[in-house]
């Protein structure tokens, strides 16, 4: 648990209408997300509905500034308004409702209580008034039920109890498990998951991978396999740090002999959202920019992973790792670590693309920045002159990886950026301009 330092001297409105509490409650929720050793996917989810919930009640307590998303996100139809003559510090209330969905629409129970906690102990310590303290908590539990039983119909639950993977092994062309750990395939049926914007998990196709083909040497496919295994064996130190600045692995299994230990990292949503608050920090965003642009990215996040998975279980193209070791040099392994599930498409290409358009309509295009996520793992800063030269990074930071074709990053990173439009097209979130 980490709050910010502040003087003891400043009162509550002060205290909360401060834009970096609300990305520390953010990080306070990666935390807990890397915790739980949840994959990009179902982390995306949590991003999502605790956003929206603070979303809600800033919308509320800003209505000339800020729409409501209900009638806007598909499955949410109304979000109760604030009872007239009670007075709640809307800031205060927009971090309770993000810890209590952060928390609830996944974890078990009390995965927040100590920093929630904090909280509360912060607004008594600064002088909050009993009855908006109240109110503020009435509000946010408000908001929360309804964005809680809204998120219960997204079939997610469903999904838990579907069929998994069928393995194919007699295919070649077909997605195999993975060493170290050879995992089942990671949430095969994610486009089942009820979509925020998007019509559909299908809205967006990428046209087909190249045809597996490893004998033809004039072949698309033939020649990306050899320019990944040739560009992996000769990668320069630059390339590696851009590698490892992008794995965001959340659980990552070490193999020493007898010995398997995991580590972990934020997942490609949560270093996103670490982003997200860096980039308002550096924009002076005041308190409810923040909360909007938190959530607009997490929106398209989302999206961008249904889109995604449908692709990927379209397809459910074999990785470069399995081809190579079969067929090429059963020695060679990749950089990073192969996560569970098909190559084509690349999730972590498509949700960088997604992120970094929803970032740019916010703070604009050429918004240099700092991106200091990766220093409490040991990973120094890299800079951009953009967001999208971010995202742009990535398509190579997943090749040089040795998890993804390059072809198949460059696709991922057109059709994240074509969910992200739609989703600037079709919401309205801020009264004046997107």
């Amino acid at each position: 648990m980490q709050l910010i330092a502040c003087n003891t001297k400043k009162d509550y409105k002060t205290i909360f209408n401060d834009s970096k509490l609300y990305s520390n409650t953010v990080h306070e929720l990666n935390k807990v997300v890397m915790g739980n050793n949840f994959s990009p996917i179902v982390a995306s989810r949590n991003y999502l509905y605790a956003n929206v919930a603070a979303y809600e009640v800033i919308a509320a307590g800003y209505p000339n500034q800020y729409y409501s998303l209900a009638g806007q996100l598909h499955g949410l139809t109304t979000v109760p308004k604030p009872v007239a003559g009670k007075t709640i510090n809307y800031e205060f209330s927009a971090l309770m409702a993000f810890c209590t969905l952060g928390e609830s629409v996944t974890f078990p129970e009390g995965s927040m209580d100590d920093y929630v906690n904090s909280l509360k102990k912060l607004a008594k310590d600064h002088g909050m008034p009993s009855d908006i303290y109240e109110n503020s908590l009435e509000y946010a539990n408000s908001v929360s039920k309804v964005i809680m039983s809204w998120s219960k119909k997204d079939n997610y639950a469903e999904t838990r109890s579907m069929e998994r993977y069928n393995v194919q092994a007699e295919d070649p062309s077909r997605w195999v498990p993975t060493p170290p750990a050879y995992a089942s395939a990671v949430e095969p049926h994610w486009n089942k998951i009820r979509p925020l914007v998007m019509d559909s998990a299908a809205q967006f196709k990428a046209p087909p991978p190249f045809p597996f083909n490893i004998t033809d040497k004039k072949s698309a496919y033939y020649k990306q396999v050899m320019q990944l295994l040739d560009s992996t064996r000769h990668l320069s130190d630059e390339q590696k740090h851009i590698t490892e600045f992008w794995d965001d692995n959340p659980f990552k299994l070490n193999v020493s002999g007898h010995v398997m230990y995991g580590t972990k990292k934020f997942s490609p949503p949560g270093h996103w959202m670490s982003i997200v608050g860096i980039a308002a920090e550096k924009a002076k965003a005041d308190y409810a920019t923040t909360v909007f642009t938190y959530t607009k990215t997490a929106i398209v996040l989302f999206d961008s992973f249904i889109q995604c998975w449908n692709e990927k279980f379209t397809y459910n193209t074999v990785r470069p790792e399995t081809v190579i070791n079969r067929s090429f040099d059963p020695d060679w392994q990749p950089y990073l670590q192969t996560p569970a599930f098909p190559e084509y498409t690349c999730g972590h290409s498509t949700g960088s693309s997604a992120a970094a358009e929803a970032l740019t309509s916010v703070f604009g295009d050429n918004f240099a920045y700092t991106d200091s996520s990766e220093l409490e793992f040991g990973i120094k800063n890299r800079s951009y002159k953009s967001f999208n030269e971010a995202a742009m990074e990535n398509t190579w930071a997943r090749f040089y990886g040795g998890l993804h074709f390059h072809p198949t990053c460059l696709s991922s990173n057109k059709y994240g950026k074509e969910v992200a439009q739609l989703v600037d097209e079709r919401l309205h979130m801020k009264k004046t301009g997107k």
